[in-house]
This record gives structure tokens, sequence and C-alpha cells, in this order.
């Protein structure tokens, strides 16, 4: 069932909401869709669990606004959908951006509703290089990521698949198909939404948040990963969260949840039943 939820601004989000048991619910990275997440709610949803994905406002189906594209209406967007489908002991789990999300939704409105969190090749605790930041990147790199897509945001995405999935690796299994589906979702989005969400993926620095997740969680990361380097990223978000497991694949890409789909949603299944 794919449905419309409309909150508080009239901005209509996009969900699609399969199965039943026990909630999954699942935040996209930038500048997907939804649709990102296909190969683990057909999996889930086949182990007898409710798989709930949303379009990130500005992004897929959800309507496009001018206005409102911040990480702060991002998770009050998503506790809006929450709280209307009254989700009770959901695992949520986000990928990249959408590990901002969700960590940023506990943050903001606690962890009521939640039972365990994922953190999949997530940006927190913070992407950009800054005085407490000294490993990140520097602003350069995000610059040039506005720049790309303000020129030709359709050839942008096409070359983006290459190090989104580790396709100048040796011994990749990229297909066409990955990257298409990429370009696709990238492009179903809104211009001005996914402009702004470029400063709410990298300069956002979401260690507070972390500080706040007290479910468990599981923070999975590719060592090998060219768009959120694993240092930075999951090794330090899973010292901040408390009673956090990290597990890192070995020359995993970002996009594992598409290339290491089998393993990954293997270490999901058995995450959620824990």
């Amino acid at each position: 069932m794919s449905n419309f939820h409309t909150v508080k601004d009239g901005t209509a989000i996009f969900y699609k909401d399969w199965g039943r048991g026990q909630p999954v619910v699942f935040a996209h990275g930038w500048p997907l869709s939804g649709d990102a997440w296909d190969p683990q709610m057909l999996f889930m949803g086949q182990h007898g669990y409710r798989v709930i994905a949303h379009d990130r406002r500005s992004h897929g189906r959800s309507t496009q606004t001018w206005d409102g594209n911040d990480m702060d209406t991002y998770a009050d967007d998503l506790a809006s959908l929450i709280e209307a489908l009254d989700l009770k002991d959901a695992i949520l789990v986000g990928h990249s951006t959408g590990g901002g999300e969700i960590a940023h939704y506990i943050g903001r409105h606690g962890s009521k509703r939640v039972a365990k969190a994922v953190l999949v090749g997530a940006v927190p605790p913070q992407m950009v290089v800054s005085a407490s930041n000294p490993g990140g990147l520097p602003m350069s790199v995000f610059d040039g990521i506005r720049a790309g897509v303000a020129a030709d945001r359709s050839q942008f995405y096409q070359d983006l698949t290459t190090p989104f999935f580790g396709a100048n690796r040796d011994g990749h299994k990229v297909s066409q198909g990955m990257r298409d589906a990429f370009w696709l979702q990238g492009m179903q989005g809104g211009h001005k939404g996914q402009y702004d969400c470029i400063a709410e993926f990298s300069e956002v620095d979401y260690t507070a948040d972390l500080e706040k997740i007290d479910v468990p969680t599981l923070v999975v990361h590719g060592d090998d990963d060219q768009i959120v380097p694993i240092d930075a990223s999951g090794r330090l978000s899973a010292r901040i969260v408390a009673n956090a497991t990290l597990k890192v694949y070995p020359g995993a890409p970002h996009g594992l949840t598409v290339t290491h789909a089998d393993q990954f949603n293997q270490d999901l299944l058995a995450f959620a039943k824990a």
C-alpha cells in the first residue's frame, strides 16, 4: 500500500507501508527516495515485519518545497508520520543522510516509539571538518557537490554512481541497473530541496543526537566508503552511542545496501530478532 501523509505545513510525504508485524522504518540517503530500500523492504517483509519507507520532503514523490529542507523539519516530518501511523517498538534504519535523520528524530522526539536503531554508512557525527571534528572533509568537497548539482544535476548524479557503488574498484559487480535506479530516484526529487539538503548532511553536528540514543544500535559501514569515510563517521558514532555495535564490511562502498544486499539483509534480520 502506498500513501501520502500531510504534515503541518501542508507538505505531502509519500510513504510505502507493506506487510505486518513489528515495524521497520527506513530513512533513505541523498538524493534518493524510499525506493532505495526495496531490497530490504522485500526481504524484511517476507520475514514477518511491517516495512515502511518514506520519501523525504523534496525527494522522490513527496512535495517539492522551497522552504523547510532542513534536518529539524525532516525529523519532525518523520515524527508526524510515525505518530499518524501510531507505530510502536519501531526499528529505525537510516542510510547516509537518513542516518542523520533518525538520529535527529531521536534527539528531538525521544525513543518512546523506538525499539532499536541501525545506522548504515551514516553521516553522523559530522562530515565537514571543524574545530570539534578535525577528521572531517574540507568544505570545498561540499561546495563542489553544490556546484555540480546546480550546473548539471543529471550528469552529476550519473557520475556520482561510480564512487557511490565502488564501480572504480577492481572486481566490482556494479550493474547498469544499479546506476540507472540511482539516477532515476535522484531526478524524481526537487532541485531546490536537494541543493539545500547538501548543507544538512555535511554541516549539521549530530553528536548531541547520538548521545541521546538510548536503544540498542547497530552501526554498519564499509571500510572502502568513498562518500562517507568510515573513520570520521561510523567508527566515531559507534563510540558515541551507548550500547552500539559496529559491524565493518571489508571493501564495501557507500551503497552497500545494494551491492552487499544479501549480507546486510541477514545482519539486519539478526539484529531485529536479537
